[in-house]
């Protein structure tokens, strides 16, 4: 009897067991498929400027709602473009991280349009000890003398340290243009990214004086309101000479003479006596 009662329990078990994974099945089933396309995608890390070709691009199944705006479907399509940034492996590429159809590989890939690269010599204290790396931003001091006066005026020429130039972008350090390292590279030269005006006054600043860079935070874009350093506004004045002063001198005073106090009137008569005369005082 305890055999057969334990024989309907697992039996019935089953039973439910069974209906339970086919009514799993039938509602998976109803749901409907998860719709995915395929985009373009890095096979490998590859740095900016560099051309790219089908071997280091892959197709991936990407969640249709989630693709990247401007991505690409087809690796033939990238062939020989350049990238204006570093992307790493399995990063989607998309248009606005390539460099306009047409243009070359390397550093003129990186210019911005309407802008120059000119280079700067720098050392080891000019560059800010290596950490002006490229992507960061620095501002650009001269240091020179001022010009000589006019014609009829006492010449007379001061040395001044100015910021001729703001926030400008560095582009690449020595022949390094990857923005990903934060390593400190102490190098030789600074490529920067300026206007054609501010390429003039970089040329001209570099004749007359010496460079320095100035290192500034990259969220900034707050100009620096500053009239140059000079030894006038550097060095306070030295305090004046102090001169002596001639204290009055102190004679002695001098009582002055009292005058001599007059004898007291005295009462006279006047004797005679036969044919001599006498006057006696009291």
């Amino acid at each position: 009897m305890k055999n057969k009662r334990a024989v309907i329990v697992m039996t019935l078990a089953i039973l439910f067991g069974l209906a339970a994974v086919l009514l799993a099945s039938n509602w998976l089933l109803r749901q409907p498929a998860a719709s995915s396309g395929r985009i373009v995608v890095a096979a490998t890390d590859i740095n900016i400027g560099q051309r790219l070709n089908p071997e280091m691009l892959k197709l991936v199944d990407w969640p249709a709602h989630s693709v990247p705006k401007g991505a690409f479907d087809d690796p033939q399509k990238l062939g020989g473009r350049v990238l204006k940034t570093s992307i790493q492996s399995g990063e989607p590429l998309s248009e606005s991280k390539l460099a306009p159809s047409g243009t070359l590989g390397g550093l003129s890939a990186l210019i911005t349009e309407g802008k120059r690269a000119i280079t700067v010599r720098v050392n080891d204290v000019i560059g800010v000890a290596g950490f002006a790396l490229p992507g960061n931003y620095v501002d650009i001091i001269v240091s020179t003398e001022t010009e000589p006066p006019l014609q009829g005026e006492q010449p007379r020429q001061q040395s001044i340290s100015k910021i001729v130039l703001e926030r400008i972008l560095v582009l690449a350090v020595a022949q390094e243009v990857n923005r990903d390292e934060t390593k400190p590279k102490v190098v030789n030269a600074v490529t920067l990214e300026v206007t054609p005006e501010q390429a003039e006054q970089l040329d001209l600043a570099r004749s007359v004086g010496t460079l320095s860079l100035a290192l500034r935070n990259q969220v900034d874009p707050a100009a620096a309101a500053t009239l140059g350093a000079t030894k006038q506004n550097l060095l306070p004045p030295p305090p004046a000479p102090l001169r002596p002063v001639a204290l009055p001198v102190q004679r002695p005073r001098t009582q002055a003479p009292r005058p001599a106090a007059s004898p007291a009137p005295r009462n006279c008569v006047k004797v005679i006596n036969g044919l001599h005369t006498s006057q006696e005082c009291f």
